[in-house]
């Protein structure tokens, strides 16, 4: 497995990493295959996979079953979505990460939000700050500290993304991820106020590949987007498959 070293490499070349978000260890395998350097965990795909809807309705334990039989058959990086840290106790939140990073984790995402009854609410940022600081104390791991202003609607997003991502780089954060900012001077803007690699998620109107490198983008990843594609093509196959009764031409056998 990677080092969290050569992890941190892969967030310093003048192309953007593009990260392969897996949910268990076949996409892992497949994702190697197609040549993605690193992989990245989605905790909405997990959750979903299992039952359960995002936002840490399933047990850490659950999210570590899976988690270990992806690290088992990487031989890439794995970054794992750890949303909010799955515990309010900084100290429980960095035990957790603790045993991701002796399986080989090599990064996580760690969010400053919580969903509750279904709703996203940006928290205080004291409350993340608190997390980073009680985790670096005690693992080397790539933190890629996710700040909810643009998701949640912040009246003041980039401002306060910004204001944010200076905190949390202070309390030793590695990286910052910002979902939902789409705006080319948005971006330009943050990257010039902020010296931590950025990583965006795609939506429709984030700019192109070469343009995201261009304005300095230094990740960029897709979160359950391919997962949601694929549970819709087995639903269409499903209900298909139940109407027609043609399973040669339903399911090509």
């Amino acid at each position: 497995m990677s080092t969290v070293n050569n992890f941190k490499v892969l967030h310093q070349d003048d192309t953007p990493l593009l990260l392969a978000n897996v949910w268990d260890a076949q996409t892992a395998k497949l994702a190697q295959e197609a040549g993605y350097t690193a992989l990245g965990t989605s905790s909405h795909a997990i959750a979903n996979s299992l039952g359960f809807k995002d936002g840490e309705e399933i047990s850490f334990d659950a999210l570590f079953f899976v988690v270990k039989h992806i690290v088992a058959v990487a031989e890439v990086p794995v970054s794992v979505d750890f949303e909010a840290g799955y515990a309010d106790d900084p100290k429980q939140v960095a035990k957790y990460v603790k045993q991701l990073a002796d399986i080989g984790v090599v990064g996580i995402n760690l969010e400053d939000s919580a969903v509750k009854e279904g709703k996203r609410i940006l928290g205080d940022a004291t409350v993340l700050t608190a997390k980073i600081k009680a985790i670096k104390a005690t693992t080397a791991i790539f933190i890629n500290a996710r700040i909810d202003t643009y998701t949640t609607k912040h009246p003041d997003s980039l401002n306060e993304s910004i204001a944010r991502a200076l905190i949390y780089k202070t309390a030793g954060a590695d990286g910052i991820f910002l979902p939902l900012i789409e705006k080319e001077m948005d971006i330009k803007s943050f990257i010039t106020k902020v010296d931590l690699p950025l990583n965006v998620f795609t939506t429709p109107k984030l700019p192109d590949y070469e343009t995201l490198g261009k304005l300095g983008v230094k990740r960029i990843s897709h979160g359950a987007k391919q997962y949601e594609l694929l549970m819709k093509k087995s639903e269409e196959i499903f209900k298909k498959f139940q109407q027609t009764k043609d399973y040669k031409l339903v399911l090509g056998s």
